[in-house]
């Protein structure tokens, strides 16, 4: 796969996700749960557009910078760590319909950080930052939305 393809096809994967989180934002009772699904909508939305820009810059120039990426969600450990006190105040557990949308919302995670882990494996090593930026920012969301 080369560049233009990786970066088309992760566009095609950040759209499935976005549209997903999109879809369930402001749906429940739960401000918890509309507060994720709205935020990790928001940082989808974010990836879009980079990897447009991206895709638009291969396309004029051949060539491709890598800015940096960020994202509003912490690391991996501060996850954690967020989590065990989130649930030690909210004292609720999730809706079936909750449920069933973070299962939903977790499978299209999955299968996206698959996508960027094989990308970062098969690549060049002046694009793979890139990927391996978005493999992090993808695993830390697929992280909260397993613990929601």
């Amino acid at each position: 796969m080369n560049i233009e393809e990786a970066i088309t096809t992760a566009i095609e994967y950040e759209k499935q996700v976005e549209a997903v989180y999109s879809e369930f934002a402001g749906t429940f009772e739960s401000s918890v749960a509309n507060k994720i699904f709205s935020t990790l909508a928001k940082e989808e939305q974010e990836h879009l557009t980079f990897l447009e820009q991206k895709l638009a810059e291969w396309k004029l120039s051949g060539k491709i910078s890598f800015d940096a990426l960020s994202s509003v969600v912490p690391d991996m450990k501060e996850i954690g760590d967020k989590t065990k006190a989130l649930k030690s105040v909210s004292g609720g557990k999730p809706s079936s319909e909750e449920i069933e949308c973070f299962e939903k919302a977790l499978k299209v995670e999955k299968e996206t950080s698959k996508f960027y882990r094989e990308i970062v494996s098969k690549l060049t090593e002046d694009v793979q930052p890139m990927f391996q930026r978005f493999l992090e920012i993808e695993e830390a969301h697929e992280a909260i939305v397993k613990a929601e």
